[in-house]
């Protein structure tokens, strides 16, 4: 088994166990701006299919330094390195970065065979966030992340998902994938003792 792969295997267990608001991009309390939010229809989300003979090749290991989503008018950079906090939670943004997207990078950089996984706040205390409008997303629509070597990985949206945090899909997002993929990872569902209840997450796959 390779380090990476060891290494995001025991980044999912400690997910499993302490999954919540601190690991999954939500905001800590009530913003000071009402916002709408983010309720999407999910679409399907199966496992993705095994990579076929004429499919884009995975690119080498690169950080992301710049993430652009038209769709929900984010231009994003440069992207945070994301851990591990100290309770073995998936680390998110601070509220100071709201307007930021981070990458976990436990995992695969995108464009690399494996799900590449980043994270970022719908809304925080101070107001709307980097994701506010993740609703706009839909199957389809195109998400390019700039790479520390100059090339970009160009993705293509295959399904939404939206959860309750209790019952979140761990390994259908951090599981081993045969192809380059991408999972974007917000909070969505009305405030509930100034927390939103549910993760929003983007799937998506490499196509150029």
């Amino acid at each position: 088994m390779s380090r990476t792969r060891v290494a995001r295997s025991a980044a999912v267990a400690l997910f499993v166990i302490a999954v919540g608001a601190s690991a999954t991009g939500c905001g800590s309390s009530a913003p000071k701006a009402a916002t709408p939010p983010p309720n999407i229809v999910s679409s399907s989300a199966a496992p993705s299919a095994p990579a076929t003979p004429g499919a884009v090749a995975a690119l080498p290991a690169s950080k992301p330094v710049r993430v652009r989503i038209p769709a929900a008018g984010v231009d994003a950079s440069p992207v945070l390195d994301l851990g591990l906090a100290a309770d073995g939670t998936v680390e998110v943004p601070s509220v100071a970065d709201a307007g930021r997207i981070g990458w976990y990078d436990k995992g695969v950089t995108p464009g690399q065979k494996g799900p590449a996984v980043l994270i970022g706040h719908f809304d925080t205390v101070e107001g709307p966030a980097v994701l506010k409008n993740v609703s706009k997303v839909k199957v389809g629509d195109s998400i390019s992340v700039v790479r520390a070597d100059g090339r970009t990985a160009e993705f293509r949206v295959r399904a939404l998902e939206q959860v309750d945090k209790k019952t979140f899909p761990t390994q259908k997002v951090y599981g081993d994938t045969d192809r380059p993929e991408l999972r974007i990872i917000t909070c969505g569902g009305d405030l509930v003792g100034g927390h939103r209840p549910d993760n929003i997450i983007v799937y998506a796959d490499l196509v150029g």
